[in-house]
């Protein structure tokens, strides 16, 4: 990709960020993003919704809210127009939920079914949450779980208890606009959210755009109910092992357990916010997120660059 250089672009592709923002004027600028894929589940209703709340969640990312919102579908045409209407219909519930609307979108005959949406946003330029501007003495907060990567393999391979799917399902579908609304009140450094890169990537990502180290506290991250078992057992998806070979060289670890590193390189559909701020601030905004009903946890710390731009501990 070509690097671009415009005095308006706010945020571009230099350092990986969520989304692209660009200034409008001194009031309002605009959040740009594009994401989709194929089925996570069988039921295409629950697909639409998380297949949307994922697409969703770079404009919170970004310290924005959605406004405007284009489907992105490939289908078959040989098959049922009544699935492709509910995945349509459970991504419109989704955009409904967020505050924005539908305004139409584009689909492609294709083998396999893909769905998502190109969202529009909007943000006052100052107060854009790029992902590269962590300090040290910062705490890191996710506001989800992580795992969804492992239980849906073990879905796949009929091995996953439904109600594990279910719990799993239940976050993927859960808009960031919850926490991201709360986490306004507080002096937010730096955020991104956690999606095909795993925590262990987009952690990453952070600390390299921000010049810092990133100490992730394996002991204190929290997995959906379920995905520790399935990790044990080697219910491993393909992505983890992409993410493992992207990272390689470029983190420090310093635990053992192998599933405990697999988890945190699981790559996660829909997954949480994860965001840097100062200690106080930090510890204020978990206390408030949990008191909400966000399954929040403190699950780092910023230190100035020692060597490796992330530590897993």
């Amino acid at each position: 990709m070509p690097k671009i250089k415009n005095e308006n672009l706010l945020v571009g592709i230099d350092t990986s960020d969520d989304a692209a923002v660009y200034k409008i004027n001194d009031e309002t600028a605009v959040i740009q993003t594009l994401d989709f894929f194929t089925p996570i589940v069988d039921d295409p209703y629950t697909f639409g919704k998380i297949a949307a709340t994922n697409s969703l969640s770079d404009v919170y990312a970004m310290g924005g809210d959605p406004v405007l919102a284009l489907n992105i579908a490939c289908f078959p045409a040989c098959e049922d127009m009544n699935i492709l209407g509910e995945i349509l219909r459970g991504g419109a519930d989704k955009v409904k939920e967020a505050g924005a609307i539908i305004v139409g979108g584009h689909t492609v005959d294709d083998r396999e079914p893909k769905y998502g949406l190109s969202v529009m946003g909007i943000v006052h330029p100052d107060k854009i949450l790029p992902n590269a501007s962590s300090r040290p003495g910062d705490l890191l907060i996710l506001t989800k779980p992580i795992g969804t990567g492992v239980i849906s393999t073990a879905s796949k391979g009929e091995i996953a208890e439904e109600k594990h799917m279910d719990v799993a399902v239940k976050y993927m579908s859960t808009l960031n606009r919850y926490a991201a609304e709360r986490a306004r009140k507080y002096k937010v450094n730096a955020c991104t959210d956690i999606t095909g890169f795993g925590l262990v990537g987009h952690a990453l990502e952070m600390a390299e755009g921000s010049g810092v180290t990133i100490h992730l506290e394996s002991r204190k991250v929290r997995y959906i109910e379920g995905a520790e078992e399935y990790a044990k057992m080697g219910l491993i998806p393909a992505g983890t092992y992409r993410n493992k070979k992207y990272a390689e060289g470029k983190y420090l670890k310093l635990i053992e357990e192998e599933h405990v590193i697999d988890l945190l390189f699981d790559p996660q559909t829909s997954g949480g916010l994860l965001y840097s701020l100062p200690e106080t601030e930090a510890n204020r905004l978990n206390r408030e997120l949990n008191e909400s009903g966000v399954d929040s946890f403190i699950v780092g710390y910023v230190t100035e660059f020692r060597n490796k731009h992330l530590i897993i501990e």
